[in-house]
């Protein structure tokens, strides 16, 4: 059973930060891609960042230099630090992991970004 577990969203003022996490049960986490998505009502799901088995990151402009991802894979855990947070950023903050075909989702955790 494949089980992917967001955990860390909130509410926070605008300037501040957040660290996400998600925990990987049922897959051989090192092989997998690692990703974070997002999804803002009546906006859709965008790429937040994503990690490669080899630490390789990739960000949209939206985020880069504000957000980082990292994985631990001793503890199958990717995290999603965020800083400097906007309104902008508000969603529902979704995990994802990768294999060839496989694509497995976290139910999600919502971030909240007041103004």
């Amino acid at each position: 059973q494949v089980q992917l577990v967001e955990s860390g969203g909130g509410l926070v003022q605008a300037g501040g930060s957040l660290r996400l996490s998600c925990a990987a049960s049922g897959i051989i986490f090192s092989m997998n891609t690692m990703s974070w998505y997002r999804q803002a009502p009546g906006k859709q799901r965008e790429l937040v960042a994503a990690i490669s088995v080899g630490g390789r990151t990739n960000y949209p402009n939206s985020v880069k230099g504000r957000f980082t991802i990292s994985r631990d894979n001793a503890k199958n855990t990717v995290y999603l630090q965020m800083d400097s947070l906007k309104p902008e950023d508000t969603a529902v903050y979704y995990c994802n992991a990768g294999f060839r075909e496989y694509n497995y989702w976290g139910r999600g955790t919502q971030v909240t970004v007041s103004s």
